[in-house]
């Protein structure tokens, strides 16, 4: 765990953005093509806790960005190279373009100011998607990864900020995968090497502490 002030520094809201990795109806919603991940992503709090770093973010003046996967009904300039792309074609429940399958879950809020990016290919958030200029043109230096799954988009989000150059912070109790408690080893054996992990409870008091410039006592 990173200390408070090293913590606060990285949170910083003028160079921080939130990012929620596919918080979005068909997947995480009571409608979800996954029920395995969604009932995860449920039962252990997880979907609460990035609604409340969401509400955090707003209250603070915090960019947030939701990535939602999403595809053509006709499935143009989908991946089908890899055996997930194969299954997700044959789940009963798609992420078609334009549906309330590729909306946010609830209970996460969206404001006016936060960005949604969406893709139709790949397995990350981030690669060959509008994310890295958007927070380039943010100035961003902190990127905040939450959400689902930590099996895949997750990790994929975090390398790909890392190599672009971004701090990584991840809050553990904000992420969620299948089975359960294959989360929490994946954190301390691979994103703990690479990003700051934390909790969400840690990263709503960073936002809320004034820079250390203006601290007082």
């Amino acid at each position: 765990m990173a200390s408070d002030d090293r913590l606060a520094e990285q949170l910083d809201p003028a160079t921080c953005v939130l990012l929620t990795v596919e918080c979005q109806n068909g997947v995480v919603g009571s409608d979800s093509a996954l029920p395995e991940l969604a009932r995860a992503a449920r039962e252990s709090g997880a979907l609460d806790r990035v609604a409340q770093l969401v509400a955090g973010a707003h209250e603070t003046g915090v960019q947030v960005m939701h990535a939602v996967a999403e595809r053509r009904p006709d499935g143009r300039g989908a991946n089908r190279n890899a055996r997930l792309f194969r299954a997700a074609e044959r789940l009963p429940v798609q992420q078609l373009s334009g549906t309330t399958a590729v909306r946010l879950a609830e209970p996460i809020p969206l404001a006016d100011e936060d960005l949604v990016v969406r893709r139709l290919h790949g397995l990350s958030p981030i690669a060959g998607t509008d994310v890295d200029a958007l927070l380039r043109n943010l100035g961003c230096r902190t990127l905040v990864v939450t959400g689902v799954s930590a099996n895949v988009a997750i990790p994929n989000a975090v390398f790909d900020a890392v190599n672009l150059g971004y701090t990584a912070v991840v809050p553990a109790d904000a992420l969620a995968g299948v089975p359960a408690d294959y989360t929490p080893v994946m954190v301390r054996n691979t994103l703990a090497l690479v990003s700051t992990v934390t909790t969400t409870r840690d990263v709503l008091a960073a936002w809320k502490r004034p820079p250390r410039g203006q601290r007082t006592g």
